[in-house]
This record gives structure tokens, sequence and C-alpha cells, in this order.
């Protein structure tokens, strides 16, 4: 785990600076204690991260549960007792996992993931543009297209431009000119930008500035567009900003309906959240997600159990971490540990530092996660790609995480019901021992995203040294997410020394350096 610790370290800084307004902006939209948003922050961070099988995942409060939370916290009738469901929520995550649900995750198609990070990407970018330009009437934790305070993302669009601050401009343009500088000149200079992030430079930078312009001048940087962690004033006054759950409500219907509730959207969104994050690791390793399902759980019980918001895999940080190069989990449990320390150490100076800059490292963070290539490389692969994953993407800008996700899903169905997708024996596994353990896996006509969790789950389970025979002469179609497991498989096939044979009508092939390259040039892909 100390290994990269090189790499991780630079990126816990950027996911912690990433981190802490979300943290606070959702606990903001939920109707909950700000201090609340901060704990379920340090929790995601340092159990749920030292417990989880994720490399790259961050765990966190999400804005996709704000509505969920603030509404029950109405109809509960108190913190405390919404404070039960959660534990409750996090119990029924662990027996998810320990029936094996996190299989789940493996039944969305590769397109759909795509476009939700694409979505997710162009939200980012949007709803950061009025805080690039001083307008923080709804900060940070709004992923769906309306927002908290009865704005969506497009009137919040249209009213930055009556709410300008030359101040917050100016950083924010001074940052991303630090950023840019830093990612595409310096880091490719010298060994010494690499291990200083720019956005902890863009931080610094901004904290100066704030400093050195007076509040008051035309430049200058007023209280509301600062960071706003709050300051305790004694030790007695930071224990007190804890709460405890009131288990006289335990039995209550209405707080077992709401931690049902609380288990249900969370793990989905961890489970997706996990399936996007994976796509975004350079190096392709897999998330166990019956293990994430138990992480999960343990850190919503202790969240819950000291006064914090419900927990669950967060896209942004997570997507955050990787763009900045984390390489293990322990740029996320460092993350929250930064969280915890300078929430007790340094409050006043976090408030120091103007929220223009942190709207300027989520902007970089926006359009990395929707390049106009990544459309342009959708819409080559066909319509089959194209359209579950535009249909995620408008979906998902233009009304809320799951909504669009569930388009997306919707649509990528009614594709293959159209093609009469109707083949449930895709799979033929045939072990025999020729003096090299041998597999001979054969697929059939019509293999989907439908079945890749279980082809990924045979892949996973071959032991070093065996030659696995891959037979496709009788495919007819073969899913490009299929095509894209089976390329993640090579990549870790060599370090476990396992040969591969591509069998099909066009020859046979030893050895492929990509399916994806071998398969779409032939009546298959």
């Amino acid at each position: 785990m100390f290994k990269h610790l090189k790499n991780d370290l630079p990126a816990s800084l950027v996911v912690f600076f990433v981190a802490l307004p979300l943290c606070l902006g959702i606990a903001l939209a939920s109707g909950a204690p700000l201090f609340s948003g901060l704990i379920a922050g340090i929790v995601g961070g340092m159990v749920v991260g030292a417990l989880s099988g994720s490399n790259l995942g961050v765990s966190g409060p999400a804005a996709g549960l704000a509505v969920i939370v603030l509404n029950a916290i109405t109809d509960l009738g108190s913190w405390e007792i919404f404070l039960v469901a959660v534990v409750l929520g996090g119990v029924l995550q662990i027996l998810l996992g320990v029936i094996k649900a996190g299989v789940i995750g493996y039944y969305f198609p590769s397109s759909v993931i795509k476009g939700m990070l694409a979505g997710i990407g162009i939200i980012i970018f949007l709803k950061q543009l009025p805080h690039a330009v001083g307008y923080d009437s709804d900060y940070e934790g709004d992923i769906s297209f309306r927002q908290a305070d009865g704005e969506n993302t497009l009137t919040a669009l249209a009213n930055m431009i009556d709410n300008v601050s030359p101040g917050a401009i100016t950083v924010t343009l001074i940052s991303l000119c630090i950023l840019l500088l830093w990612e595409l000149v310096l880091t490719k200079k010298s060994d010494i930008f690499k291990i200083i992030p720019g956005p902890l430079v863009a931080v610094i930078v901004g904290v100066i500035y704030n400093f050195l312009i007076a509040a008051d001048s035309a430049f200058g940087i007023s209280a509301d567009h600062l960071v706003s962690v709050p300051v305790p004033e004694s030790a007695s006054d930071f224990v007190s900003q804890f709460a405890f759950p009131d288990f006289s409500a335990i039995t209550r219907y209405d707080v077992w309906i709401t931690g049902i509730t609380l288990c249900i959207v969370a793990s989905l969104e961890t489970l997706l959240s996990v399936e996007a994050t994976d796509k975004l690791d350079p190096q392709k390793r897999t998330t166990p997600t019956n293990r994430e399902l138990f992480a999960q759980g343990t850190g919503n019980i202790v969240s819950g159990l000291i006064g914090g918001l419900p927990i669950t895999q967060v896209i942004i940080r997570s997507s955050a971490n990787v763009q900045s190069g984390g390489k293990t989990k322990m740029s996320t449990i460092i993350h929250g540990f930064l969280l915890l320390t300078s929430v007790i150490i340094i409050p006043t100076l976090l408030n120091k530092i103007p929220l223009a800059v942190l709207a300027a490292v989520l902007l970089v963070v926006g359009y990395k996660l929707a390049k106009p290539s990544l459309f342009k490389r959708m819409y080559s692969l066909g319509r089959d790609q194209f359209i579950p994953f535009i249909v995620t993407v408008l979906g998902v800008a233009f009304t809320d995480l799951l909504l669009g996700i569930g388009l997306g899903l919707g649509i990528g169905i009614l594709m293959i019901l159209i093609k009469n997708y109707q083949n449930s024996h895709f799979l033929h596994i045939v072990e025999k021992d020729d003096g090299v353990h041998t597999v001979r896996m054969t697929l059939s006509e019509e293999v989907s995203f439908l079945n890749k969790g279980a082809i990924l789950r045979e892949l996973n389970s071959l032991p070093e040294k065996t030659h696995l025979e891959l037979d496709v002469t009788k495919c007819i179609r073969l899913n490009y997410d299929i095509l894209e497991i089976l390329d993640e498989f090579l990549y870790r096939a060599g370090p476990k020394e396992i040969t591969i044979t591509v069998i099909s009508e066009k020859g046979i092939f030893e050895n492929p350096k990509s399916f994806t390259k071998l398969f779409l040039t032939s009546k298959v892909a």
C-alpha cells in the first residue's frame, strides 16, 4: 500500500480539496448539520477506504441521496431518529454483501457506464461555471438537473451573468493557468512537479490572493465565495458537534422503510460507481463488489453511530483521484485523514480558500470525463453502443443520476430485444490435462453485456500457467462489452503466465495483443 505513496499522496490532496466543499454542500442540501457531511467524508475515506477492495474508489456523502435524506429527516421527526435508519441501512448492505448481491453491478452495459461518466462530467462542468464567476447561491453537491434552491442547471447559468465577481473570475483564471501549466508543461520537464500537485499550488495561490486583496475592493473575495467549515471554539464545542442515534425508535415501521430505501439506493450508486471507476483505472483492476458492499455497510454503521450522513462510493471524487494519478487505496485513506486533521487543527485556514479555486479544479475534472474524443469514439463503435451512451448522457445531465442510468439501461435492453436476443447458453467450459492445464471456453451465437458477469467470473478463476482455448467459431455476434473485458483480461493474463489461443473461422491466433482489433474486422464483432 505504501509502494506508490509518491503518487497517492498528491492525489489524496486533490481529492481532499474536492471532497471538502462537497461534504459541506451535500449536508446543506440534505437539511442536515454541516458537520455531518464532514463526518461522512472522514468515515468514507478512513473506514470504507481501509475495508474496500477498490484501489481508486473514494466514498463519502452522495448528492444522489440528498433528497431522500431531506425528506426522511422531516418525516421521521428528528436527526437522531434518522441516524437509526442510517445504521439499519448499513446492516442491510452487509447482508447484501453476504448473499453476494454485488453481481448486480455487472449487468449494466459499458455504454451506459461510459455515458454516466460523460454525463457527470458535463454536469460538473456546467454546475461549476457559476461558482467560477462568483455566483455561489447553491454550491457543492448537486448532481441532478434541479437544484435544492429551486433553480436548475440552466437557470443558474443564466443568473450568473448578473452576479459576476471580478475577484472570483481572476482567481479562477489564475487557478486554471496553474493547473494546465502544471499538467501540460511542468510535469514533463521535472519530476519535482509530479510530486507537488498543481491543485495544491492553485489552492495556496488562491489563499495568498485572498490575504493580499481586501474583501471590499473591486477584485476582492467576499466571505460568501470562501469555503465555510464549522470552527469549534473549544474541545467540548468540537465534541458537541457529534450526534448519536435514538435507538428507542428502532421498532418504528417508517424508520425501517427509510433504512431499506437508503440501503437500496446507496448500494446501487456504489455498484455503478465501482463499475465506472474500474473503467477509468489505467491498470484495469477489478473491484470485488461483495466486499465493497460490506465496506460500505460498515461505513454507514459507523457514520450513523457518530452523527454522519449516509455514504456511497462517489464518482466525482473517484474520478478526481484517477485523474490526479492515484495508484492504490492509500490515496483514499489519506484524504480521509486530511479531512479529520484539517477540521480539528486548521478550520480557520480552510475558510480562507476561495471556492473559485475548487471550481477550477472541478472544471478540469469535468472536461476530462466528457472529452469530445470520447463522443467520437463511441459514435465510431456503431449505434448499438452510441444510442444507449448518448441517452444516458442526456438523462444524467437533464434529470438525475439514477434516472439517467435507468433510461440508458432501458434503451440498451430494448435494442437487444429488437434484435431478438434469445440465447441463454453462451458459455461452455471443458478442462483437459494434456501435460498443460488447458481450459476450452466456447462462446455461442449471441453474447451480450448481460453475459459479461459470468464470463468475467470464469476468466478471473483461471489459475496461473493455464492455457486458454477460446472458441468463437459459433459466434454470430460478440458484443463490444465482451471484447472490452477480454482485452482487460489480456492485461492481467501476462503476470499470471496464462497463454491464449483464439479459434475462429478466420483461423487460429496465438496470444493476440487485442481482441478488439482481432474481432472488429470479423463477422462476430
